[in-house]
């Protein structure tokens, strides 16, 4: 069934009609833009048809989360569209100019890649010179610190442009999906890995409070990576580098919800989904566009929470 076939129910908001196309100075509280990302991808990929069918995938959802109470019509949201071919030098030239100010507009920036490479783009843009007193947390069956210019290798130039290894943590990180000499490296560079092991045996709550202590110490600003082939293949065929045993859709969901609802989380990416490889259902998709929602609805519980704790009671 094509969207436009489903039928319209003015008592149920869909979550596509929510989020409104605006140009890149209108303030909001949060904003979504896409970042095509694919020409450097170690397994080739489409990846960069992945922001439109995740914006498509989002008329299937309502805005209203049942297990939080929340409405996520309660806060603003814009569409900043597509950082037209995002890879390259020139590409992260283009990020850095659509970005560059995205923090001084908007409470959480919501990207959507494109493959992996988005992140170090991403982050160098919207941080910049202040990179070194920011932090990072991962969702990655990865650790992403190969050599070269790819997508498995953003976490390694963020480093080489100033941010602290002490200040990253990696959440799901995959056995049988790293080497020894890339691990090693982890460990050398200070990062606090909490392997898939560790996330099942404390869960996945206790895995991202613990991330967001190393990477938001001090009160630090950080920005969220989730890779969706963190998740098990089963879950999300459209993520080429998937494996069995990974995270299942409902861990990484949370992981989104817990991420956007701590305030110094600025900036969540959504990565490594190809659209084009995806099953029939669109199963890869869909849990991408609910990774907006579940976001979406984490920053509207601080504005809900907030409000409670001014009014002296609970929103």
């Amino acid at each position: 069934m094509s969207p436009a076939s489903n039928t319209h129910d003015p008592k149920w908001p869909r979550a596509d009609g929510w989020i409104v196309p605006s140009p890149p100075s209108t303030p909001s509280d949060l904003a979504l833009i896409g970042v095509p990302t694919f020409r450097t991808a170690i397994t080739p990929t489409g990846a960069h048809a992945t922001p439109g069918a995740v914006r498509s995938a989002l008329h299937r959802f309502s805005t209203y989360s049942t297990s939080h109470g929340v409405d996520v019509r309660s806060i603003s949201a814009v569409d900043l569209g597509d950082v037209e071919d995002p890879d390259g030098p020139q590409g992260e030239a283009r990020v850095r100019q659509a970005l560059g100010h995205a923090l001084d507009r908007h409470e959480l920036l919501i990207a959507i890649g494109g493959d992996n490479s988005a992140t170090y783009s991403v982050m160098r843009a919207v941080f910049g010179e202040a990179l070194s007193e920011c932090g990072l947390v991962t969702v990655d069956a990865h650790h992403d610190l190969r050599d070269g210019a790819s997508n498995g290798s953003p976490v390694r130039r963020l480093i080489d442009a100033g941010l602290p290894g002490a200040s990253i943590a990696q959440v799901g990180i995959a056995d049988f999906s790293n080497s020894a000499e890339y691990s090693d490296r982890a460990r050398r560079s200070g990062i606090t890995v909490i392997d898939r092991a560790e996330v099942e045996r404390t869960g996945i709550a206790d895995a991202i409070a613990r991330a967001l202590d190393v990477a938001g110490g001090d009160g630090r600003e950080v920005y969220a990576d989730l890779d969706v082939d963190a998740c098990d293949r089963a879950v999300v065929p459209g993520c080429p580098a998937a494996a069995p045993g990974g995270l299942c859709a409902a861990e990484l969901r949370q992981a989104a919800f817990l991420l956007a609802n701590d305030p110094r989380v600025r900036v969540i990416d959504i990565t490594e989904v190809d659209a084009t490889a995806d099953a029939t259902d669109e199963r890869t998709v869909r849990l991408a566009a609910l990774l907006v929602l579940e976001a979406a609805a984490g920053l509207a519980m601080r504005a809900k929470e907030d409000r409670g704790h001014t009014t002296g009671g609970r929103g």
